[in-house]
């Protein structure tokens, strides 16, 4: 991970602090799908429906953007010698197969939920239509967009930011495998990296700080949309990101 210099690690006075959101888009990698394995591990996705279905309850609106990493990753397909286009298209296919996992799991803990794809499959999830998810989430449904982008070459993370302008979220909350935060340095390899509690979209891209695909974060700069970073591990972290609770790290415009 980039070096952020102390410096950069200010808090704008002007930042109001996190409170609780009305609407939140989820970013969810697949790798904590998998355990830390190819496929889906039930109790992994039990665990995290557990958790979006304590949030649904509390009256806060839920819609997940879900990573296929545990299937299949378009860029590293393409290092194998793989076309990157058709590479894209099985990772796509790989977050659909998550998605459903995490339906079938919200459905038996009661919360009824929607998926909508980029790509269309009819048989398994509607077309990704915005005014009909945000219809749903108004329902108290929760809904889960799979096949990313429906385009190669476009993160989960841009297409979590675009998925949340579009429905008018009030925040995305960017759940992490292997790091809780944005730190001035790579905690794996720096025992003095420290993490830091607010920082600001414009530092992060300044300084190429990996966190998240770059695109994602300009599009939530330029429509000032706040990004709040946390660990997947733990039991409650969802919860308690969605209850404004201080964890992780605040990102802002």
């Amino acid at each position: 991970m980039t070096m952020v210099t102390e410096q950069s690690a200010t808090v704008d006075d002007h930042n109001p602090p996190t409170s609780r959101p009305r609407r939140v888009v989820l970013k969810l990698s697949g790798e904590v799908f998998g355990g830390g394995a190819v496929g889906v591990d039930p109790d992994v996705v039990q665990a995290l429906a557990r958790q979006i279905a304590t949030v649904n309850r509390r009256g806060i609106q839920v819609a997940v953007v879900v990573g296929g990493g545990n299937f299949f990753r378009g860029a590293e397909l393409q290092k194998r010698g793989m076309d990157r286009n058709r590479a894209d298209y099985m990772g796509m296919l790989g977050t659909v197969m998550n998605c459903l996992a995490l339906q079938d799991f919200l459905e038996k803990e009661g919360i009824e939920t929607r998926v909508q794809t980029a790509i269309t499959m009819a048989q398994v999830a509607e077309p990704y239509i915005p005014l009909r998810a945000i219809r749903h989430l108004e329902k108290g449904r929760v809904v889960i967009f799979g096949a990313g982008a429906g385009m190669p070459y476009f993160s989960t993370d841009t297409v979590t930011a675009q998925r949340a302008l579009e429905i008018h979220a009030d925040m995305v909350l960017m759940s992490k495998n292997g790091v809780d935060g944005v730190y001035t340095a790579d905690p794996r390899v720096d025992p003095d990296a420290r993490k830091l509690e607010n920082i600001t979209f414009q530092e992060i891209l300044q300084r190429g700080l990996r966190v998240a695909d770059q695109a994602a974060f300009s599009l939530c700069e330029e429509n000032k949309l706040p990004m709040l970073v946390f660990g997947a591990d733990g039991d409650d972290t969802i919860v308690r990101a969605c209850a404004g609770e201080k964890i992780g790290t605040l990102i802002t415009a």
